[in-house]
C-alpha cells in the first residue's frame, strides 16, 4: 500500500502555523516570569509538547487529504459449465457419467484451485452458478443462453476460461457459436455422450392451435422424422382419452427422414382437451420414449371481436396485430380512425393507437357502451384514463423498462420475465407523472440506473370499465427483439395477449377471485393469484386462503397462498406432466367461498427427440475461441492445458482511498496524549 500527502492550501499557511505555534509555546514557558526557577529541561519539554499539539491542531483546520493506493491481485476465474439435462444421462455410459465423471469434475477443480479461482455453473433450461451435485433433469438445453449469461454476469472479471462439459445437443435458443464472437477468453469442452446414430423414429414436433371453438374443426400437424429407416412404413395415431381419433401412414424415403402428417379434429366439449399422438415404434428400434407426445387444446364456445384504429400507419399497429392474429380466440378488424363509422357496441375491445384529443368522442363512445379500449403511443397526454402528466412541453425521454414486481392483475411466465431486461428502450412523455387511485402498472420507466414509478403499460378502472395505457412509441422494437434472441415472437405475443386477455374479460363482481394457470411446461413454475373483498368492495387480505390440487391419480396437495399488500400469490413450483384440478377457498364474511377449475402440464420433450450427441459443434467453439476439446477420461489432459496457458494471467487492480487528516483517529488521540502530558507536567513542575 502506498500512501501519499495531498495539501489543498498555499504552502506558507502551514509555514505560518508553524511559526504560530512557535510563538505561543515560546511566549507560554519562556517569556513568563513565573517560570524563571523552573528546570530548563521542563520548559524544553513542555515548549515541545505544545507545539506539537497546537500544529496538529492548526492542521486538521487546514483539511490535509491523506490519499493512500491500495493494489489487490485477482486469480483468474475459470468457468466449469456442466450440462445438468437429461440427454447426458441418456446414453449407454449414463452410469460412469453420474458416478466417475463427476468425481473427476471434482479433481479437476482441485488441480487448478491453487492457480485459478474455480467457479462452477449447471446449466440447462436455465442457469444457475452453484456447487451442488447435477440431478441431469433438465428438460431442455441452452448453450446459447449459458454463453449470454457468462458474458452478462461476469462481465468486468478476470474470466481466463470457461469449460463447457456437455453432449453438444442444444435444443433451445440460436446457435451458440453466434454468440462467442465477443467472448475475449477461450472455451474448453468436455465431450460426453455418444455420436453414434440408431435406428429411430420420433416426433419432431406437433403444430396446433392452444385455442379452439366449440363446434369448429381445427388443424393439427404432426412433423415425424426418422433415422437409418429407410423404405418403412410409419403408422401415426391420433387419440382422445385413449380413443383412436384418426390414423395416417407415411413410408420414410430416405435414412434420414422428415415428414409431416395432417389431421382435422373437431371441437366437440369445452375445457382443456387432452390429445396423444402416438407413432408404432418399428423393428430394431431401440429409443422408444420419443414415439408419442401429448398436446392440450382449450376449448371455448365464445369469440371475442377486436377493433384496432390508429390514426396513422405505424410500426407498432402491425406488431399488435400480428402477434393478435396467432390467437383463434379472436377476431380481429383494422382501419384508420377517420374511416370509422360503425356502431361500437359489437366489439369486445377497441385498440387506438396514436390517440389524440379528435379522438375523445371514441373513447366516450366505448365508455357509454361499456367496451374496454386500450390507448397505444398517445399523441397528447390528455384524457389518458387513470394517468396524468403534467409540465410535458413537448418533451421525450428515451427510457428503459423494469417490471413491477407488485403488479397482480395477472402473471407473465419466467421467460419473459427474464426477457424484459432486455427489452430495448422506448420513446415516452418527459414530465412529471401521477397515477390514479386504482391504476396499476405493469411495465415502469428506467432513467439509466433509476428504477422509476413512471408507469409505460398502465391499466385501471373506470366505474368498473378496464382500459390500459401504453404511454410509448416503439412497442414494435420489442418485437424485433424478440425475434433476434429467440428466433420467435412468442414472448411479444405473450405480453400483447395477456394485455388484451385481461381486457377482455368481464369483470368479476363476487367477492373472491381467483387467477389460475390454463396451459404450462412441466419445467415452468406454476402460480396462482387470489382477491378477497369485503361488502364495499375493498381488496382485504386477513383471511387466509387455501388451495387443493389434485393430480390424474386422485392424490390431493394442499398449499396456503402468501399475503401481499392487496392480494394473494402462490408459487407451487414444477409439477409432473399431466392434468389437474384444483379448489381454492377462503372463509370472508363468515362464509365459505370456493372456486374450482383445472388446468394441463405439458411434458416437454426437447430432450428425448435427439439423443445423438453433437461433437462437431463442440469442436467448432473450442476452435473459434482458441481451446481445445477433451473427452471424460481426459480430465489430466485439460488440467495441463489450462496451467499451461500463459494466457490466463492474475490481474492487479489499484484503488485510491482519499480521507481527510482529521478522520485519522490515531491523530486525535496523539493530541490528546500531548495535551495530557503537558498539563501533567505544569502541575507537578510549575505555578501555572
Amino acid at each position: 500500500m502506498l500512501s501519499s500527502i495531498t495539501l489543498n492550501s498555499p504552502w506558507y499557511y502551514y509555514l505560518i502555523s508553524a511559526l504560530g505555534a512557535f510563538g505561543l509555546s515560546f511566549w507560554l514557558y519562556f517569556r513568563n516570569s513565573r517560570n524563571k526557577d523552573a528546570p530548563k529541561y521542563t520548559l524544553y519539554l513542555l515548549g515541545v509538547l505544545r507545539f506539537l499539539s497546537t500544529f496538529l491542531i492548526v492542521l486538521f483546520l487546514l483539511n490535509i487529504l491523506l490519499k493512500r493506493i491500495q493494489n489487490q491481485t485477482q486469480n483468474p476465474i475459470v468457468l466449469l459449465a456442466i450440462d445438468n439435462s437429461s440427454s447426458m444421462t441418456s446414453a449407454k455410459d449414463s452410469l460412469l457419467i453420474k458416478t466417475r465423471f463427476i468425481e473427476e469434475l471434482k479433481k479437476l477443480q482441485n488441480g487448478v484451485s491453487e492457480k485459478f479461482e474455480v467457479k462452477t455453473i449447471l446449466f440447462g433450461s436455465s442457469n444457475r452458478q452453484s456447487n451442488e451435485t447435477p440431478l441431469f433433469n433438465e428438460k431442455e438445453t441452452d448453450i446459447d443462453g449459458l454463453i449470454r449469461d457468462v458474458e452478462n454476469n461476469y462481465s468486468g472479471e478476470n474470466i481466463g476460461a470457461l469449460v463447457i462439459a456437455s453432449d453438444g445437443i442444444y435444443n433451445k435458443g440460436i446457435n451458440p457459436l453466434y454468440s462467442i464472437e465477443k467472448l475475449g477468453f477461450p472455451i474448453y469442452c468436455i465431450a460426453t455422450g455418444d455420436t453414434t446414430e440408431n435406428k429411430d423414429v420420433f416426433i419432431q414436433k406437433i403444430n396446433h392451435n392452444q385455442v379452439a371453438y366449440l363446434g369448429n374443426n381445427f388443424p393439427v400437424e404432426v412433423l415425424v422424422g426418422a433415422k437409418k429407416l429407410k423404405n418403412v412404413d410409419l403408422v401415426i395415431g391420433l387419440y382422445q382419452n385413449g380413443v383412436l381419433k384418426s390414423e395416417q401412414k407415411i413410408k420414410t424415403g430416405s435414412d434420414s427422414f422428415s415428414g409431416a402428417c395432417n389431421f382435422t379434429l373437431n371441437a366437440s366439449s369445452t375445457g382443456l382437451v387432452r390429445y396423444n399422438v402416438v407413432v408404432k415404434n418399428p423393428d430394431g428400434e431401440k429409443n422408444i420414449s420419443n414415439n408419442s407426445q401429448s398436446f392440450v387444446v382449450e376449448v371455448i364456445d365464445n369469440r371475442d371481436k377486436i377493433l384496432l384504429l390508429a390514426n396513422n400507419p405505424h410500426p407498432d399497429v402491425f406488431a399488435i396485430k400480428d402477434a393478435l392474429s396467432g390467437f383463434g380466440n379472436y377476431e380481429l378488424e383494422y382501419g384508420l380512425t377517420q374511416n370509422f363509422n360503425k356502431p361500437i357496441k359489437a366489439y369486445s375491445l377497441v385498440i387506438i393507437e396514436g390517440f389524440s384529443n379528435a379522438n375523445v368522442n371514441l373513447i366516450n363512445d366505448c365508455k357509454a357502451a361499456a367496451i374496454p379500449f386500450w390507448i397505444v403511443n398517445p399523441a397528447t397526454v390528455d384524457n389518458l384514463p387513470g394517468l396524468k402528466i403534467s409540465g410535458w412541453g413537448n418533451r421525450f425521454n428515451d427510457a428503459e423498462l423494469t417490471l413491477n414486481s407488485s403488479f397482480g392483475l395477472f402473471g407473465l411466465s419466467e421467460g419473459f420475465v427474464k426477457f424484459a431486461n432486455d427489452l430495448p428502450a422506448i420513446k415516452t412523455f418527459f414530465g412529471n407523472y401521477q397515477i390514479g387511485n386504482g391504476s396499476s402498472s405493469l411495465i415502469n420507466q428506467r432513467i439509466g440506473s433509476v428504477e422509476t414509478e413512471n408507469p409505460v403499460l398502465l391499466f385501471t378502472e373506470l366505474n368498473g370499465l378496464k382500459c390500459a395505457v401504453f404511454a410509448g412509441d416503439g412497442l414494435w422494437r420489442w418485437k424485433m427483439r424478440d425475434f433476434a434472441e429467440h428466433n420467435n415472437h412468442l414472448l411479444f405475443n405473450e405480453l400483447i395477449g395477456k394485455t388484451v386477455q385481461y381486457l377482455v374479460v368481464k369483470s368479476d363482481k363476487s367477492f373472491f377471485r381467483i387467477n389460475p394457470p390454463k396451459i404450462v411446461n412441466e419445467n415452468e413454475s406454476i402460480e396462482f393469484g387470489a382477491e378477497v373483498y369485503n361488502q364495499s368492495y375493498e381488496a382485504i387480505t386477513e383471511q387466509d386462503v387455501n388451495l387443493i390440487i389434485t393430480n390424474s391419480e386422485k392424490k390431493k396437495f394442499n398449499y396456503a397462498f402468501s399475503k401481499n399488500k392487496s392480494s394473494y400469490k402462490l408459487n407451487i413450483g414444477q409439477l409432473p406432466a399431466g392434468d389437474y384440478a384444483y379448489e381454492a377457498s377462503v372463509k370472508n364474511n363468515n362464509q365459505l367461498m370456493l372456486k374450482k377449475g383445472n388446468f394441463s402440464v405439458k411434458e416437454v420433450l426437447s430432450e428425448k427427440i435427439n439423443s445423438v450427441a453433437n461433437h462437431q459443434l463442440l469442436f467448432q467453439l473450442a476452435n473459434r475461441t482458441k481451446g481445445k476439446v477433451f473427452y471424460p477420461n481426459q480430465t489430466n489432459k485439460l488440467k495441463e492445458a489450462l496451467l499451461g496457458n500463459e494466457t490466463i494471467k492474475p490481474i492487479t487492480y489499484s484503488q485510491n482511498n482519499v480521507t481527510p487528516l482529521i478522520e485519522q483517529r490515531w491523530l486525535i488521540g496523539l493530541i490528546i496524549l500531548l495535551l495530557a502530558s503537558e498539563w501533567f507536567l505544569r502541575k507537578r513542575h510549575l505555578q501555572i
